[in-house]
């Protein structure tokens, strides 16, 4: 199984895209292989992120690892601080 990260890469929103930047840039200083799926290009890829997060209203950044939902960004942050992120990745 492989990181997921859900992301939108239209967004009108600054704050959506730094949070996007921040899991992406994460992950990537700690070579943790990740896929990226973006959900603005076409509307299954939207309803998988909202299926898998378990709310038909989520929004992204989402995370899962395979079929497995992570969480969203405020988990992600918070196993940053809590030294749980390969736990909350599910690695």
């Amino acid at each position: 199984m492989s990181v997921i990260v859900f992301y939108s890469s239209v967004s009108g929103s600054l704050e959506v895209k730094k949070k996007q930047d921040r899991i992406m840039s994460v992950l990537s200083s700690k070579k943790i292989p990740f896929k990226t799926v973006d959900i603005s290009q076409n509307s299954e890829s939207k309803d998988l992120m909202r299926k898998r997060a378990g709310d038909p209203t989520a929004l992204p950044p989402q995370i899962c690892n395979g079929d497995a939902y992570c969480g969203d960004f405020t988990a992600f942050e918070n196993a940053i601080e809590m030294e749980q992120l390969e736990k909350f990745l599910k690695l």
